[in-house]
């Protein structure tokens, strides 16, 4: 198996991050974004995915968490772009849908080359402590986008915020993880085209 793996940073105005990714983990993780809530998600994201993930994030929370959770996501993005090459024998489509306690979430990816968002439901609460709920789908879309991702996800029911967003994170990590395994029957590209 090839060495999946890729290290990215970020500097702007609002944020200075540096993520260090492997697709082929264990999901060992250590991530330190200021924000408990989403330092907690993507800990889940990790776990449930089995990607080895370091964060380290300096952002304008003084501001909110916005730029934050939204540069992370790009960062993580540009990761497993990097990291996957050209996804050469990755099985390329995934869907689940992951439950947590009232709430379920889904998601179905398709690892296209092609980035493309779309979202359905809503969160049944503002925010979860300093994180504001919304960014989950935030995070979601940046992620498809700098990832070259083709996304569907959406919470499906809950009553309960956190939940919501958890089942969310999780549903990304376990599709995320089936989407990029690589099919030992497959030494190609999954395109017809050739390419991704």
């Amino acid at each position: 198996m090839s060495d999946r793996t890729a290290a990215v940073t970020r500097e702007t105005g609002e944020t200075a991050i540096e993520l260090t990714l492997g697709v082929d983990g264990d999901g060992d993780h250590e991530v330190d974004t200021g924000v408990g809530f989403f330092d907690h998600m993507l800990a889940a994201f990790a776990k449930h995915g089995l990607f080895d993930l370091t964060v380290r994030c300096d952002g304008d929370l003084e501001v909110d968490d916005h730029h934050t959770v939204e540069d992370v996501a790009i960062v993580l993005g540009e990761a497993f772009d990097e990291a996957l090459g050209d996804k050469r024998g990755i099985v390329r489509y995934a869907d689940r849908r992951v439950p947590l306690d009232e709430a379920v979430a889904s998601v179905v990816v398709d690892v296209s080359g092609r980035p493309h968002f779309e979202w359905d439901g809503a969160f049944s609460q503002d925010a979860v402590g300093e994180f504001t709920s919304d960014m989950g789908r935030h995070f979601a879309y940046s992620l498809a986008m700098n990832a070259d991702l083709t996304l569907h996800a959406g919470v499906e029911r809950g009553r309960n915020a956190h939940h919501e967003v958890e089942a969310l994170f999780k549903a990304l990590a376990r599709a995320l993880d089936d989407a990029t395994r690589l099919d030992e029957r497959r030494s190609e590209v999954p395109s017809t085209k050739g390419d991704l």
